[in-house]
């Protein structure tokens, strides 16, 4: 089921085209990444679809409602964390949520029980009576996706979340997001320009480029897209002697081995990674390294940009 979708969203500013004909679709219960750099629309387009910046052409709906003539209703079902999310520093991240709780309408009792169960589940329980200003950015990300689930709401959009956070604030915050696809079944639109970390999540993902989307879909099906029809690896293990690439041919779905620099390249028509492994263990090789070469999002994302000239 589609919840959100636009039909040639244009947002101009002058002469500027800050969004050109957007036509996305988003189904629900997925996560889907709008990816670009500053400058590319992304951030205009969530301000058309949250009715908090009007469209100068075409629409938005989420879940039947139109973005732009009933914003409220949108807003009933949509939680929202900006790039820069901004609490009451001198309160409390429990005082912050109570507040939140209080604005939505929710009782007294089911304001607090809804608290303790998102600071749980965002690991948040032991800072929640600390003030706000000594969050780290983690911390404060993690109370911003709390802040956003007060109102349960069936969309969440996030503006750059991962942006400033340390690595293990981040595997903590990635998690935290798919589970509010995969888990709760809550449809979840990122922003962002960090490559790697939004292929780690995302169902699929959009590229925009000077206002205009494009490219859209799951990892795969744009690579194919751009003329690849299979994946290469990057392989290396001890010894390197003549079976190890007899072995390698041997593997299902692998299509053919070359050498570069060291390293096996492998073709296949999936990705085999872990079966080449558990052969070449099997077998008493000991892996040295084992990595896709090229094809991932970053080098999708740069190849995209080529073709349109952006670069």
């Amino acid at each position: 089921m589609v919840i959100l979708k636009t039909e040639n969203l244009t947002k101009k500013y002058g002469d500027l085209v800050a969004v050109d004909r957007l036509n996305l679709q988003v189904e629900e219960g997925e996560i889907f990444g709008l990816l670009g750099p500053n400058g590319a629309g992304k951030t205009t387009t969530i301000l058309m679809l949250l009715g908090l910046t009007e469209p100068s052409g075409g629409k938005a709906v989420i879940d039947g409602r139109d973005c732009t003539r009933d914003p409220i209703s949108v807003k009933r079902i949509v939680g929202y964390l900006p790039d820069n999310v901004a609490f009451y520093n001198d309160m409390t991240g429990r005082e912050n949520l109570r507040f939140v709780g209080e604005l939505n309408g929710l009782g007294a009792a089911e304001t607090e029980a809804r608290i303790n169960m998102l600071l749980e589940r965002t690991r948040m329980t032991d800072a929640a009576d600390k003030k706000v200003r000594t969050y780290s950015r983690g911390m404060r990300q993690r109370l911003g996706i709390a802040d956003v689930l007060m109102k349960d709401p069936r969309v969440v959009i996030l503006d750059e979340p991962t942006l400033g956070i340390d690595p293990e604030g981040m595997h903590e915050l990635l998690d935290l997001i798919s589970e509010l696809a995969h888990k709760d079944g809550r449809t979840v639109l990122i922003s962002s320009h960090q490559l790697y970390q939004v292929q780690q999540i995302c169902d699929r993902v959009g590229i925009f480029v000077k206002g205009s989307l494009i490219a859209c879909g799951d990892i795969s099906s744009l690579r194919r897209d751009l003329g690849d029809e299979s994946l290469s690896f990057e392989f290396a293990a001890s010894p390197d002697n003549e079976d190890l690439e007899k072995l390698l041919l041997s593997v299902p779905d692998v299509s053919g081995v070359t050498r570069d620099q060291g390293f096996y390249i492998v073709k296949a028509r999936k990705d085999v990674r872990g079966r080449i492994a558990e052969q070449a263990v099997n077998k008493g090789y000991s892996l040295l390294h084992l990595k896709q070469h090229g094809g991932d999002l970053d080098d999708i994302y740069r190849r995209y940009f080529i073709k349109e000239g952006a670069v």
